[in-house]
């Protein structure tokens, strides 16, 4: 009797064992093919991200492949046109009386004036001449080039010591500022357009306010919303952060942030060879 209940006793051990086993064995694959899973995922929405910043890096490349294009047929040949003008302008006037003549000269003023607005435009749209300067000074004289219009009245504040970000961080919060611009003008009614330029050891921050109509960023869409959006894809391509105050009547505040030492997506030296080019 004893060798059977010790039979009966190893068989159940074993039964056990062989239960726990399975049991143990099931629970180890579910958590490993959910851990594959998740890592799947992962790598997904890591392929996926990649994509969405190589595409937006090309975006803003061919951006400023067709914006450096415009830069130079302004400045090579508008500007040269104009002074062909001016210079034929002021041949004529030589051959006229008083009254003639002081039309002729008005005339040549405002061709001279284009020339110069003309002028400023080109190195506005220039990607050599803004990582030239910097983008302290860059904003600055596109603030004054802006004031002279009369269009809205900008002011620009910088808190800090200006250092360099890397030609194409700096190129790129320049055109974050024109888009902000831009809306202001084309969308809002402001007739007050801010910029504040915040430089610390580790952050450097960029403040774009204007006293506009204002709006509702949840009820913007696809289309209405795509510079705000373009904005914040931009800032995050270089390693920054993008945020956007407005409500109907309050004007609008858009508020860029960014670690000068984080990694971004983009080349943070000069152009490369076959880019703004």
């Amino acid at each position: 009797m004893p060798t059977v209940y010790s039979d009966i006793g190893t068989a159940v051990l074993l039964t056990g064992v062989f239960f726990a086993f399975l049991t143990g064995s099931v629970i180890y694959f579910v958590v490993l093919y959910r851990n594959r899973q998740l890592k799947n995922k992962q790598e997904q929405e890591k392929l996926e991200a990649e994509f969405r910043q190589e595409l937006l890096q090309s975006q803003v490349e061919m951006q400023e492949q067709t914006l450096e294009h415009i830069s130079k047929e302004i400045h090579d040949n508008i500007t040269q046109v104009l002074s062909f003008v001016k210079l034929s302008l002021g041949t004529i006037g030589n051959t006229l009386d008083d009254v003639k003549k002081a039309k002729i000269y008005e005339s040549r003023e405002l061709v001279a004036q284009t020339i110069t607005d003309l002028r400023d435009l080109s190195k506005s749209l220039s990607f050599e001449h803004i990582t030239s300067l910097g983008l302290s000074e860059t904003m600055q004289m596109e603030a004054d080039r802006i004031n002279k219009s009369g269009v809205i009245e900008v002011t620009f504040t910088q808190e800090g010591a200006a250092y360099s970000l890397g030609g194409q961080r700096e190129l790129v919060l320049f055109r974050i500022f024109q888009e902000a611009l831009n809306n202001a003008l084309k969308h809002s009614g402001a007739k007050h357009f801010k910029i504040l330029l915040q430089y610390h050891p580790d952050l450097l921050n960029l403040s774009l306010e204007d006293n506009g109509s204002g709006f509702s960023p949840k009820k913007l869409d696809s289309k209405t919303g795509s510079g705000l959006r373009n904005m914040e894809n931009r800032a995050v391509l270089i390693g920054g952060t993008a945020s956007i105050d407005s409500s109907p009547g309050n004007g609008c505040r858009i508020q860029i942030n960014l670690n000068p030492l984080k990694q971004q997506f983009i080349n943070d030296g000069g152009p490369h060879p076959n880019r703004f080019s």
